[in-house]
């Protein structure tokens, strides 16, 4: 999809299809491999259970830590499955540019002239419908 006029030194927006899926394929293995790094940090820190010792200094990290911990793990999760819902948003908008760029060629007569866009290897099976994730 492309708007702007190259005549006048206007501005031109293009949207490649194809380069949307290959980026949303991106940010849903970035997601996926941040979820397992952070499946191994908390592996890992459980399996370590409380370094910090029952002393007074070693309760007052573990008062500090046990909260932080939590909120680390779990910002680092949601985060994770963010990225993915930013990759099917990628799949959405290039499904959605496509079939804007076959309408409008179809309104200017060119529909045949249009072959649909055969299907991209590895994009996801389903795309959501719904931008708002």
């Amino acid at each position: 999809m492309a708007s702007g006029d190259k005549a006048s030194g206007a501005p031109e927006f293009v949207l490649k299809p194809w380069e949307l899926h290959g980026e949303g394929r991106e940010f849903e293995k970035v997601g996926r491999e941040l979820a397992k790094a952070v499946g191994a940090l908390e592996r890992g820190l459980a399996a370590l259970g409380a370094p910090w010792g029952t002393d007074g200094p070693g309760g007052a990290f573990a008062a500090a830590w046990g909260p932080a911990h939590g909120e680390l793990a779990g910002g680092l999760r949601g985060l994770s499955t963010r990225l993915g819902q930013v990759g099917a948003g990628l799949h959405a908008m290039a499904g959605r540019t496509a079939d804007a760029d076959t309408s409008a060629a179809t309104g200017f007569g060119a529909g045949a002239a249009v072959p649909p866009r055969p299907a991209t290897p590895g994009a996801a099976p389903t795309v959501p419908t719904d931008m708002s994730v």
